[in-house]
């Protein structure tokens, strides 16, 4: 089996992994820095989260419109840019802002980065090859709380976001010399309707249960946004079971592999 491909990708996986774990010893840091509290940053964290729910669907079209390596690569590098943004914020709305950026380039790379890998390697080694993608990234969440705190305590807390540019760009240049060259594949329209539902949807849920609690913001602001979210993924089962070619393809799920491995992997995470 060839591992050069999975681990390649491991690269982007690791960075985004270790990425949202090392914020979380440096909070205090960051909080004191630019002037709020450090319970007012966790609207950074639930940006970041709120960017990967709205844009991870679009994920797969982007890949088939403009080519899964390109997508890959070009994820990559706003995942550099928002990490750069983030380093040299100096408020919480600029901060907030940075990490929603962040958010959208991770968005696009573990999705992508899979979709690369299932494209590039035969089903009989496709176990094997996951292996070597998941392994490597598993470690992030790891190293990230122990190497933010020590960036934290001996340099400063920016480099946190900035040890992320060397390790993206080795992961392009990497990508750009070993992965597989794949196509644009002709794809239907954007399905935008059901983009916009879904982003609401996802979006919603977790931004509202995210700041429920939050002293920033109102509680009934976090009620009304989950409200907001719970419609409109309604609205978007109504819309998929109409639209010719559905954002988000609701028959999968009569696949019954696909449903339980959704529904149990759901419920253990």
């Amino acid at each position: 089996m060839n591992r050069t491909i999975p681990l390649i990708l491991a690269v982007a996986l690791f960075m985004e992994n270790m990425d949202s774990t090392v914020i979380a010893t440096s909070l205090p840091a960051i909080a004191v820095d630019i002037h709020t509290s450090p319970i007012a940053l966790k609207l950074a964290l639930t940006a970041y989260l709120v960017s990967l729910a709205i844009f991870i669907p679009i994920s797969g079209w982007m890949a088939d419109r403009f080519g899964a390596k390109t997508v890959f690569r070009a994820a990559i590098g706003v995942f550099i840019a928002g990490s750069v943004a983030c380093a040299f914020s100096n408020s919480l709305p600029a901060f907030v802002v940075s990490r929603f950026l962040q958010g959208i380039g991770g968005a696009m790379m573990t999705p992508v980065g899979r979709l690369v890998l299932v494209r590039a390697t035969p089903k009989s080694e496709l176990v094997a090859a996951m292996s070597w993608l998941t392994v490597p990234a598993l470690v992030g969440p790891l190293v990230g709380p122990p190497i933010g705190g020590f960036i934290t305590t001996y340099l400063t807390w920016h480099w946190i976001f900035l040890i992320n540019v060397p390790i993206g760009l080795l992961g392009i240049w990497l990508a750009t010399r070993y992965l597989p060259e794949t196509a644009p594949a002709e794809t239907p329209p954007l399905d935008f309707p059901g983009f916009v539902l879904s982003g609401l949807a996802a979006s919603g849920v977790v931004f509202g249960l995210s700041v429920v609690s939050l002293p920033a913001l109102p509680p009934m602001a976090g009620f009304i946004t989950v409200a907001v979210g719970l419609i409109s993924g309604v609205l978007y089962l109504i819309h998929a079971r109409r639209a010719k070619n559905p954002l988000l393809a609701l028959e999968l799920f009569r696949n019954q592999v696909f449903r339980s491995s959704v529904l149990g992997g759901s419920l253990f995470r």
